[in-house]
């Protein structure tokens, strides 16, 4: 989950004050730069646990406890599906479990070094397994299972029977791969067979068709101009060799990984026991972080994957200056960088991040790509880089006419801000701008949809709660040892006071859930949406390490991000665990499943603080009726029923982890799950038929813009085929002040009084 960085500027000097007293434990001067120096890695090792000490809302003890859920949570991180370390690697490794706490307080990596050289040995043998298994045709006549809930497996016990395990997770991978492929060969073949039949009832006489020119030539047009159907064998051979290529794209991105890598695992399985919030940022996690809060960074605007050796592009983002550009393209290959008038870098066989760090670099700047393009040629492009928006992130709205009535529908991914740009955009100023672009398009109401919105910054959630009230506190946060703080909307205007609806599920965290917590709290607005959020309560501060060690030329030493606070409701409540219980329940498809922050091992308790001061809203008489009235549609309608079904179904399939390798009865397991869940087809083929559109001036921007235009597009189709969409539309309609008048009623009451009389 996306963290809330509250107030960061303000907390951040508290938490200096505190460090600043024994800041000059940490006036190191280190002179290596190299990859996994062990003298930088101590240096990190006491920072992190000195600031956590100091800044943390209720820090851990470092004990045999302690050590005990570090070393569960680091080999669990190593090896989560048990198929590279051996019983013999584990029982070495358990003689440290409870040695963690005091080899962590002496800045002793003698673990970690173990863990990392063995895991380093068994990738090199998992490599050879793989290559070898898959340099043979498997037997799936054979009568054989594989378990695949790793948890209760045990470590194999020596090299053989590791190297079974590794057999049967790739025969179970390929075997998925080949019955689909199977399946899609004989839905071909019997397409092509329908034909044929269709043809003979009409033109041809029995025993003819072997000698009919025509219609061989129909044949072969169905069969794909010509192309024959493949033999068992030989689909058998395709399955391993695509097998062989995404597992040697795997190992290319393991090895891809570094020492330092493998260090940061370690470190956040040390941080993570304070709380699942804290968290190690080395320096190029501590950058993706940046991006993913402000949703902006400096480059040229495209988007870059590893295959194998080569690098590269997979998509240009909308507006960034490769786009305009229009000379890079998806698919293109990047050989060379260069940067200005440099000399270019080969960039073959690269770390997929250095490759990154060479090519993005400050607004104006140019750099030089060598590429290798989709029809082979070689070509040098020149990119002035620029600031590159990612829209993904941004908030966005959408209006639809139904009954007579307009409404508008507003989703915010994630409540993003620019702290190092007080004039950049945030989601409190964008969400201020949709809601007036709404209204003066004349709408009735506004559903507010935060669904998977993992959080973000919390001045923002002030900002837009502002919006729909008159003044009064949002949020209640408490420190650790200090009184509490109430942070207040103290702006008198009400930008809209109509009716409201807020959409949340069981990925609405942190930040969308103090939002929809104050909406609720106020009785403002109603929330819909799964039976409670996430149940994030904590804030986090991110601190500079690089602050605390004087004229290093170690290299950048990255960020720790901490929790530092707990916010509460107005109403006193926390959201830690429990999250935001809906106003009206709507059955979510993984409603079962074990998702949120009470299922996360060592998540901070609930508690409850005393209530602020505020008034609840009371222009609304129909809030309570609009609840009712929802519930009951819920209840009976058969969609969501048939929703509720599936979300069971998914829970009961979650607990089954035994598959069958002979492929005839893997199979008949296949078409017995493909039989159940057609049940349930309906749900991803609903449609409601209602049309959205997008606002005015983005309607104007679309028409210059394709891929922007597509975007929407997609958005407006699936708001018309959501069916919780849909029911927060019928609550803005019973949140009305006067009756809607619903197509087709008027009609339908004269039926039922000719039918009476």
């Amino acid at each position: 989950m996306n963290t809330i960085i509250s107030f960061m500027k303000r907390n951040y000097k508290i938490l200096i004050a505190v460090l600043v007293l024994s800041v000059s434990l940490f006036a190191f001067k280190i002179n290596s730069s190299k990859s996994g120096d062990p003298e930088k890695d101590k240096l990190i090792l006491e920072l992190l646990t000195f600031v956590i000490e100091k800044g943390h809302y209720n820090p851990a003890t470092i004990d045999d406890a302690f050590s005990k859920g570090v070393y569960k949570d680091y080999i669990q991180a190593l090896d989560p599906s048990k198929r590279f370390f051996l019983q013999s690697d584990i029982d070495e490794f358990s003689k440290y479990e409870t040695e963690l706490d005091d080899e962590i307080l002496n800045k002793d990596l003698t673990f970690f070094d173990l863990t990392y050289n063995r895991l380093v040995q068994r990738m090199a043998e998992g490599k050879k397994f793989y290559k070898e298994i898959l340099s043979n045709p498997f037997d799936y006549s054979v009568n054989e299972t594989f378990n695949t809930d790793y948890d209760k497996a045990p470590y194999a016990k020596n090299i053989q029977e590791l190297r079974e395990r590794w057999r049967k997770q790739i025969k179970l991978s390929t075997l998925s791969s080949l019955t689909d492929r199977l399946e899609i060969q004989e839905n071909k073949e019997n397409k092509v067979v329908g034909n044929i039949k269709n043809h003979t009832s009409d033109d041809i006489k029995p025993g003819e068709f072997a000698n009919s020119s025509i219609d061989s030539e129909k044949v072969k047009t169905n069969k794909s101009a010509g192309e024959k159907p493949k033999t068992f064998e030989e689909l058998e051979k395709i399955t391993r060799e695509s097998s062989l290529k995404s597992l040697d794209e795997y190992f290319g991105f393991m090895n891809d990984l570094s020492r330092d890598d493998w260090f940061s695992v370690y470190l956040n399985s040390i941080t993570s026991r304070f709380d699942p919030h804290t968290n190690y940022f080395p320096p190029e996690e501590k950058e993706r972080f940046d991006v993913s809060i402000s949703g902006k960074f400096e480059g040229i605007g495209a988007r870059l994957q590893k295959k194998n050796d080569f690098t590269e592009i997979t998509d240009l983002i909308s507006g960034g200056p490769a786009w305009r550009g229009k000379l890079l393209e998806a698919g293109d290959v990047v050989m060379k960088v260069a940067q200005g008038n440099g000399e270019p870098v080969d960039i073959v066989g690269m770390r997929l991040d250095d490759v990154v760090k060479k090519i993005k670099g400050p607004k104006g700047s140019e750099v030089r790509l060598t590429v290798k393009k989709v029809d082979g040629s070689i070509k040098t492009i020149s990119i002035i880089r620029d600031i590159v928006e990612i829209e993904e992130t941004y908030a966005k709205s959408s209006v639809v006419e139904r009954n007579g009535l307009k409404y508008g529908v507003i989703y915010l991914p994630k409540f993003y801000i620019d702290f190092e740009n007080k004039d950049g955009r945030d989601a409190g100023k964008d969400i201020a701008i949709e809601v007036e672009s709404l209204k003066k398009e004349g709408v009735n109401g506004i559903v507010l949809d935060v669904r998977d919105d993992g959080g973000g910054s919390l001045s923002t959630v002030v900002d837009i709660a502002g919006l729909f009230i008159e003044q009064g506190p949002i949020v209640q946060i408490k420190s650790a040892g200090r009184k509490k703080e109430v942070l207040f909307d103290r702006d008198k205007k009400i930008e809209w006071d109509g009716p409201l609806v807020i959409m949340v599920n069981s990925f609405s965290a942190s930040a969308s859930e103090i939002l929809a917590a104050a909406i609720q709290d106020y009785r403002r607005g109603i929330i819909i949406g799964s039976k409670q959020t996430y149940g994030k309560g904590t804030v986090q501060n991110v601190i500079d390490l690089n602050q605390f060690v004087r004229s290093s030329n170690e290299g950048d030493l990255g960020a720790l991000k901490t929790t530092t606070q707990k916010f509460y409701r107005i109403n006193g409540g926390s959201t830690q665990l429990e999250g935001v219980s809906s106003d009206v329940v709507m059955p979510d498809k993984y409603g079962y499943l074990k998702m949120g922050e009470r299922d996360v091992d060592n998540a901070m308790p609930w508690d409850k603080i005393d209530p602020a001061e505020y008034k609840v809203w009371n222009h609304n008489e129909n809030f309570d009726k609009a609840i009712g009235n929802s519930k009951r549609r819920i209840a009976q309608n058969p969609q969501f029923k048939l929703i509720e079904e599936n979300a069971k179904w998914i829970d009961d399939r979650s607990k089954e982890n035994e598959y069958s390798l002979k492929l005839e009865d893997f199979k008949k397991n296949q078409k017995i799950l493909e039989e159940a869940s057609k049940k349930f087809k309906s749900i991803v083929d609903y449609d409601d038929h209602l049309k959205f559109s997008s606002l005015p001036s983005e309607a104007e921007a679309m028409k210059l813009d394709a891929s922007l235009k597509e975007k929407r597009e997609r958005w407006h189709e699936s708001l018309s085929k959501d069916i919780y969409v849909e029911e927060a539309l019928n609550v803005l309609d019973d949140l009305q002040s006067k009756p809607v008048v619903k197509k087709g009623v008027p009609d339908l009451i004269k039926k039922e009084k000719l039918v009476k009389s």
